[in-house]
């Protein structure tokens, strides 16, 4: 299994997952009780419940670079294109925009 905190405004959100059965997501406890959350995405509300999908959440694809920075980071690292959770955690630690991807220590599959 692989994971990632997500951070909203270098705030844990939550954490996302990938395992045998596809990609999971879910909104951190604390976050969730804050005063005014905001959700990741409106493809992503705020909720308890644990988001699942087969494939890559397509908020969290479109954090992946594309083009030729897509292909640099590919050669340099040595990356998969298709392995997207793994681009995801190589290229989206310091993303344009709010939300960021840190790779959980210890989880790499």
């Amino acid at each position: 299994m692989r994971r990632a905190e997500i951070k909203m405004h270098s705030e844990l959100a939550g954490w996302l997952s990938q395992d045998e059965n596809g990609y999971h997501f879910q909104y951190a406890a604390e976050y969730l009780q804050k005063v005014d959350p905001k959700p990741i995405s409106l493809t992503l509300p705020l909720q308890e419940k644990v988001f699942t999908s087969n494939v890559l959440f397509a908020f969290f694809d479109g954090l992946i670079p594309e083009g030729w920075l897509l292909e640099i980071a590919e050669k340099n690292w040595k990356l998969n294109p298709r392995d997207r959770m793994g681009l995801l955690l190589a290229c989206c630690k310091d993303c344009i925009g709010a939300v960021s991807v840190h790779a959980v220590k210890g989880d790499e599959a």
